[in-house]
């Protein structure tokens, strides 16, 4: 069973700067800034929503068919993948424009000064979802704003079930359009920052989001998650972490332990711990395509810290 995922594919170039910003940038003369900070330190990571959640899928044993735009510096990045055994037929490369990526800047005090360019991504719904043969399942994560509504639209028109995950795209729509897209969905997934900004934009509390989707699931980083499924509420527990790395990336991989535990039929306090466990694996390992494991690597560490077993 194929799910298809949708969203960015991008590059992450992550520098630290070995001073605090506020040294070197003046209150008073911000109207006419014009700093350079010096960045030994540099790494380049493969990201974007569409590519963690693919990435962590394929390492619980699923099929994952991500569906994105890139541009023409992808090959690296599609190298990986195809190492990794996750098909690319669907991924649109645009020869015109680049890959999404983001500039990330981290001083010693964790302030980031951040770029983000979408390029491809502008274009991403060039790219379309209905009618794809071997799609069971679906998620429509962060990307351009046409290929999202579109996205939307398309699995509801082909009664594929799917995740409508608006993360880093909260802003690019209205409530209207919200509400459009909750009620074309199987299931609702956020942090908890962007469940308040979500209950704000429709003016739906919690319980109304529920009751339009199979589930309605909030994150809560250490503090776990929340599953409303019907009229039940369960409370999922954070799994414990070997080592907290990097937290980067980390909700990705909470969803593709979802999407994984959907598809497999589990319950959903099964469901949750997966996606929980999938969190803090990531947590342990720096970027967001870095940790390995096999499914029964997972299954041992599932029985370890919750006391029973997956089929």
């Amino acid at each position: 069973m194929s799910a298809v995922i949708c969203g960015s594919l991008a590059y992450d170039t992550i520098m630290v700067f070995q001073d605090r910003f506020k040294n070197h940038i003046l209150p008073d003369q911000t109207h006419i800034l014009n700093v350079s900070f010096l960045v030994p330190q540099m790494r380049r990571e493969f990201g974007g929503c569409a590519g963690n959640i693919s990435y962590n899928l394929k390492l619980l044993g699923g099929d994952p068919l991500p569906v994105g735009a890139v541009g023409r510096d992808f090959t690296p990045y599609r190298q990986h993948l195809e190492q990794c055994g996750i098909r690319l037929d669907r991924v649109l490369q645009l020869d015109d424009q680049f890959t999404p990526q983001g500039f990330i800047t981290t001083d010693l005090d964790n302030n980031q000064i951040s770029a983000f360019h979408p390029g491809a991504m502008s274009n991403a719904h060039l790219n379309h979802v209905g009618g794809i043969p071997d799609a069971d399942f679906g998620i429509v994560a962060p990307d351009g704003r046409e290929a999202m509504l579109q996205h939307v639209d398309e699995f509801a028109a082909s009664g594929v079930p799917f995740i409508f995950d608006p993360g880093q795209a909260m802003p690019l729509f209205s409530g209207e359009e919200f509400k459009a897209m909750i009620d074309k969905s199987a299931y609702v997934i956020v942090n908890d920052y962007e469940s308040q900004l979500l209950q704000a934009r429709t003016g739906w509390d919690a319980d109304e989001i529920a009751s339009r989707v199979k589930a309605y699931i909030v994150t809560r980083g250490p503090h776990g998650s929340e599953i409303r499924a019907g009229r039940e509420m369960f409370h999922i527990p954070a799994a414990r972490e070997k080592a907290a790395v990097d937290p980067t990336g980390c909700g990705d991989a909470y969803r593709a332990g979802v999407i994984f535990g959907i598809m497999r039929g589990d319950t959903w306090p099964t469901i949750g711990r997966m996606a929980s466990l999938m969190g803090a694996l990531k947590l342990a390992s720096p970027g967001t395509q870095n940790q390995h494991f096999t499914y029964a690597d997972f299954a041992a560490e599932f029985r370890e810290q919750f006391g029973y077993g997956l089929d």
